[in-house]
């Protein structure tokens, strides 16, 4: 078998070690992997996605980027309890409703995970969600009487309403149940961030949350979903600029210092005037 003469071996090494310095050090200034021509959008899917949201690793503000990602085309929000689908953000209000797969609404109800809020998470629960305890055994914790837990009042209603729809079934409950093992759970108003909702420990079902009624009397038409509170105030005057000028908010390196991403693939430190 033949080898290489030595003196070819030591020329292609002083050929290669340019090249392999040259990437060293680009790698090295960033800190890791920044984003390149097309890996930031501004939207995912039929969602428009802007700051402080971004599509990808290196976009949007970094302490949002650890809850909120871009996947084939789907906007996911991420806690410790589990990735559910965004499917909405109002920008103007600084909103966003979150939906979770396993979370029952009128067509469909099934036994549910829980559900939490980091309380270092820059979320926080609106004052729109009615959260509702389905299939509940008599025995759990939020029947107890000197606690108060649950919302007897307009309540009743809402788990009337919802008993009332077929998808019951899929719960184990006949339709038109009686209420006795639903709750409509006053312990979220004012919570906040860094909430748990335990099922297991609250002995329920199954749960669901409602932002708005469509039709009160028809729960067909209630929208279910989660709707939590953003902090907007990490938009700063560089990102401002940075959009004026047609970029991308993002960020790079170890520290995860501002970066503007123009169209043409460069990042900049101020905005992407010259850059496409």
């Amino acid at each position: 078998m033949s080898t290489l003469p030595a003196a070819s071996i030591f020329l292609c090494i002083l050929f290669l070690l340019p090249r392999l310095g040259k990437v060293s050090a680009a790698d090295h200034a960033a800190g890791r992997t920044i984003p390149t021509r097309g890996t930031c959008n501004n939207t995912c899917g039929t969602i428009p996605v802007m700051f402080p949201f971004g599509t990808g690793f290196g976009c949007g503000h970094p302490y949002f980027a650890r809850y909120v990602k871009c996947n084939a085309g789907t906007l996911q929000f991420s806690t410790g309890t589990g990735i559910y689908t965004v499917s909405s953000i109002d920008y103007p209000t600084s909103t966003i409703v979150v939906v979770d797969p396993l979370m029952s609404t009128c067509s469909s109800m099934q036994n549910s995970g829980s559900f939490s809020l980091d309380r270092m998470s820059p979320f926080t629960l609106t004052g729109s969600n009615i959260f509702v305890l389905l299939g509940c055994s008599t025995t759990s914790p939020v029947f107890d009487p000197s606690e108060d837990l649950c919302d007897t009042g307009s309540g009743s209603r809402v788990c009337s309403g919802l008993y009332s729809c077929k998808g019951v079934n899929g719960i184990g409950l006949p339709q038109n149940a009686p209420t006795s093992t639903c709750c409509v759970y006053d312990s979220l108003m004012g919570i906040g961030s860094g909430y748990s909702l335990d099922l297991p420990k609250l002995q329920c079902s199954s749960y669901t949350s409602i932002y708005e009624f469509g039709d009160e009397g028809d729960p067909m038409k209630w929208k279910f979903g989660i709707s939590l509170q953003y902090n907007d105030s990490y938009y700063t005057t560089p990102c401002k600029d940075c959009e004026t000028s047609g970029g991308l908010c993002g960020f790079a390196g170890l520290d995860e210092s501002f970066s503007c991403i123009c169209r043409d693939g460069v990042n900049t430190t101020t905005n992407c005037f010259g850059h496409g």
